[in-house]
Protein backbone atom coordinates (compact mmCIF):
# COMPACT_ATOMS: atom_id res chain seq x y z
CA UNK A 1 0.00 0.00 0.00
CA UNK A 2 0.91 3.56 -0.53
CA UNK A 3 1.73 5.70 2.41
CA UNK A 4 -1.21 7.34 1.77
CA UNK A 5 -3.37 4.70 2.05
CA UNK A 6 -1.61 3.53 5.10
CA UNK A 7 -2.11 6.82 7.16
CA UNK A 8 -6.06 6.32 5.97
CA UNK A 9 -6.43 2.72 7.30
CA UNK A 10 -4.11 3.73 10.73
CA UNK A 11 -6.06 3.41 14.11
CA UNK A 12 -5.56 6.36 16.32
CA UNK A 13 -2.43 4.92 17.96
CA UNK A 14 -1.06 4.08 14.48
CA UNK A 15 -1.36 7.72 13.47
CA UNK A 16 -0.04 9.10 16.63
CA UNK A 17 2.83 7.09 16.57
CA UNK A 18 3.38 7.97 12.67
CA UNK A 19 2.96 11.84 13.21
CA UNK A 20 5.13 11.66 16.59
CA UNK A 21 7.75 9.35 14.87
CA UNK A 22 8.12 12.01 11.96
CA UNK A 23 8.64 15.25 14.45
CA UNK A 24 11.16 12.74 16.19
CA UNK A 25 13.13 12.68 13.46
CA UNK A 26 13.04 16.47 12.78
CA UNK A 27 13.96 17.48 16.67
CA UNK A 28 17.66 17.99 15.19
CA UNK A 29 16.58 21.12 13.64
CA UNK A 30 14.99 22.55 16.40
CA UNK A 31 18.21 22.00 19.02
CA UNK A 32 16.44 19.37 21.09
CA UNK A 33 18.36 16.68 21.98
CA UNK A 34 17.73 13.14 21.89
CA UNK A 35 15.18 12.61 24.92
CA UNK A 36 13.19 15.35 24.42
CA UNK A 37 10.09 13.13 23.05
CA UNK A 38 10.52 10.61 25.14
CA UNK A 39 7.40 11.09 27.67
CA UNK A 40 5.06 11.24 24.23
CA UNK A 41 6.54 7.41 23.41
CA UNK A 42 5.94 6.32 26.67
CA UNK A 43 2.41 7.58 27.05
CA UNK A 44 1.50 5.88 22.92
CA UNK A 45 2.85 2.75 24.94
CA UNK A 46 0.83 2.72 28.17
CA UNK A 47 -2.24 4.69 26.66
CA UNK A 48 -2.07 7.23 29.09
CA UNK A 49 -3.00 11.08 28.10
CA UNK A 50 0.24 13.17 26.56
CA UNK A 51 -0.69 16.63 26.41
CA UNK A 52 1.24 17.08 29.74
CA UNK A 53 4.38 15.62 27.89
CA UNK A 54 3.58 17.39 24.74
CA UNK A 55 3.42 20.82 26.47
CA UNK A 56 6.81 19.98 28.54
CA UNK A 57 8.27 19.20 25.29
CA UNK A 58 6.79 22.78 23.67
CA UNK A 59 8.82 24.19 27.10
CA UNK A 60 11.85 22.85 26.07
CA UNK A 61 11.75 22.98 22.07
CA UNK A 62 9.69 26.14 21.74
CA UNK A 63 7.10 26.73 19.06
CA UNK A 64 7.88 29.86 17.17
CA UNK A 65 8.84 30.31 14.03
CA UNK A 66 11.93 29.63 12.92
CA UNK A 67 14.56 32.41 14.31
CA UNK A 68 17.86 30.37 13.55
CA UNK A 69 18.22 29.40 17.38
CA UNK A 70 17.03 25.83 17.20
CA UNK A 71 18.34 24.64 14.15
CA UNK A 72 21.92 27.50 15.24
CA UNK A 73 22.57 25.49 18.23
CA UNK A 74 23.09 22.54 16.02
CA UNK A 75 24.97 24.13 13.55
CA UNK A 76 26.10 27.76 13.73
CA UNK A 77 25.73 30.50 11.67
CA UNK A 78 24.89 30.52 8.14
CA UNK A 79 22.36 28.30 7.93
CA UNK A 80 21.03 28.80 4.44
CA UNK A 81 17.29 29.12 3.25
CA UNK A 82 16.72 25.59 2.77
CA UNK A 83 17.39 25.29 6.46
CA UNK A 84 15.43 28.23 7.40
CA UNK A 85 12.55 26.36 5.66
CA UNK A 86 12.92 23.30 7.42
CA UNK A 87 13.14 24.74 11.34
CA UNK A 88 9.85 26.21 10.23
CA UNK A 89 8.07 23.18 9.10
CA UNK A 90 9.15 21.22 11.43
CA UNK A 91 8.13 23.96 14.12
CA UNK A 92 4.74 23.80 12.92
CA UNK A 93 4.56 20.37 13.18
CA UNK A 94 5.00 20.46 17.04
CA UNK A 95 3.34 23.65 17.39
CA UNK A 96 0.25 21.51 15.67
CA UNK A 97 0.70 18.79 18.05
CA UNK A 98 -2.84 17.93 19.18
CA UNK A 99 -3.30 17.48 23.29
CA UNK A 100 -5.77 14.59 22.31
CA UNK A 101 -5.00 11.55 20.50
CA UNK A 102 -8.63 11.31 19.32
CA UNK A 103 -8.92 10.08 15.69
CA UNK A 104 -10.11 13.67 13.99
CA UNK A 105 -7.28 15.62 14.85
CA UNK A 106 -4.75 12.68 15.60
CA UNK A 107 -5.21 11.46 11.97
CA UNK A 108 -5.11 15.08 10.05
CA UNK A 109 -1.67 16.13 12.31
CA UNK A 110 -0.16 12.89 11.28
CA UNK A 111 -0.83 13.57 7.33
CA UNK A 112 0.58 16.53 7.94
CA UNK A 113 3.54 15.08 9.47
CA UNK A 114 4.26 13.58 6.80
CA UNK A 115 4.05 15.96 4.68
CA UNK A 116 6.19 18.02 6.18
CA UNK A 117 8.89 15.79 7.48
CA UNK A 118 9.30 14.19 3.60
CA UNK A 119 9.28 17.97 2.67
CA UNK A 120 12.34 18.92 5.27
CA UNK A 121 14.24 16.07 3.50
CA UNK A 122 13.53 17.26 0.67
CA UNK A 123 14.87 20.41 1.61
CA UNK A 124 18.36 19.28 2.92
CA UNK A 125 19.09 16.53 0.32
CA UNK A 126 22.13 17.47 -1.36
CA UNK A 127 20.60 15.54 -4.17
CA UNK A 128 17.73 16.51 -6.30
CA UNK A 129 14.65 14.71 -5.74
CA UNK A 130 12.86 14.86 -9.07
CA UNK A 131 9.31 15.04 -8.52
CA UNK A 132 7.08 17.81 -8.47
CA UNK A 133 6.14 17.24 -4.57
CA UNK A 134 6.18 15.12 -2.17
CA UNK A 135 2.39 14.00 -2.84
CA UNK A 136 3.91 11.68 -5.81
CA UNK A 137 6.24 10.09 -3.34
CA UNK A 138 3.26 9.29 -0.79
CA UNK A 139 1.12 8.24 -3.73
CA UNK A 140 3.60 5.21 -4.27
CA UNK A 141 5.83 7.17 -7.36
CA UNK A 142 9.16 6.24 -6.78
CA UNK A 143 11.04 7.74 -9.95
CA UNK A 144 13.88 9.62 -9.55
CA UNK A 145 13.62 9.89 -6.02
CA UNK A 146 16.67 11.45 -3.62
CA UNK A 147 18.06 9.12 -1.54
CA UNK A 148 17.14 11.05 1.90
CA UNK A 149 13.25 11.39 0.43
CA UNK A 150 13.56 7.95 -0.21
CA UNK A 151 14.76 6.42 3.41
CA UNK A 152 12.18 9.56 5.11
CA UNK A 153 9.53 7.73 2.97
CA UNK A 154 10.78 3.83 3.56
CA UNK A 155 10.73 5.37 7.75
CA UNK A 156 7.18 6.23 7.67
CA UNK A 157 5.67 3.68 5.61
CA UNK A 158 7.13 1.01 8.43
CA UNK A 159 5.98 2.72 11.14
CA UNK A 160 2.59 2.76 10.24
CA UNK A 161 2.77 -1.37 9.08
CA UNK A 162 4.40 -1.82 12.78
CA UNK A 163 1.54 -0.49 14.34
CA UNK A 164 -1.06 -2.19 12.32
CA UNK A 165 0.73 -5.24 12.48
CA UNK A 166 1.56 -5.22 16.21
CA UNK A 167 -0.13 -2.33 17.78
CA UNK A 168 1.68 -1.65 21.17
CA UNK A 169 4.50 -4.18 20.32
CA UNK A 170 4.91 -2.32 17.38
CA UNK A 171 5.76 0.87 19.49
CA UNK A 172 9.73 0.17 20.43
CA UNK A 173 10.57 -0.94 16.61
CA UNK A 174 9.10 2.71 15.60
CA UNK A 175 11.10 4.69 18.33
CA UNK A 176 14.06 2.93 16.83
CA UNK A 177 13.45 3.20 13.36
CA UNK A 178 13.05 6.72 14.26
CA UNK A 179 16.19 7.20 16.30
CA UNK A 180 17.87 6.39 13.57
CA UNK A 181 16.52 8.53 11.17
CA UNK A 182 17.22 11.33 13.70
CA UNK A 183 20.79 10.12 13.46
CA UNK A 184 21.06 10.61 9.51
CA UNK A 185 19.38 14.17 9.89
CA UNK A 186 21.61 15.58 12.66
CA UNK A 187 24.29 14.16 9.93
CA UNK A 188 23.34 15.94 7.83
CA UNK A 189 22.58 19.27 9.34
CA UNK A 190 26.35 18.89 10.54
CA UNK A 191 27.86 18.39 7.25
CA UNK A 192 25.82 21.30 6.10
CA UNK A 193 27.33 23.15 8.55
CA UNK A 194 30.64 22.27 7.32
CA UNK A 195 29.79 23.14 3.89
CA UNK A 196 30.23 19.47 2.96
CA UNK A 197 26.59 18.62 1.76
Amino acid sequence: MSLVELIAQADERGLAASGLACLDRCVPLLGGDDLVLRPLWASLADGSDWSAGLEKARGSLGTGEATGEGIGKVIGEGIGENADEAEVLARRMLAAAPASQEAAGIRLWADACSVASLQIHRLLDPAEDRAPSVDSRREGGTEGMSPLVAAELRRQVTVLELLAGHGAAGLRRALDISTEGRRVLRAVVSRRARGLG
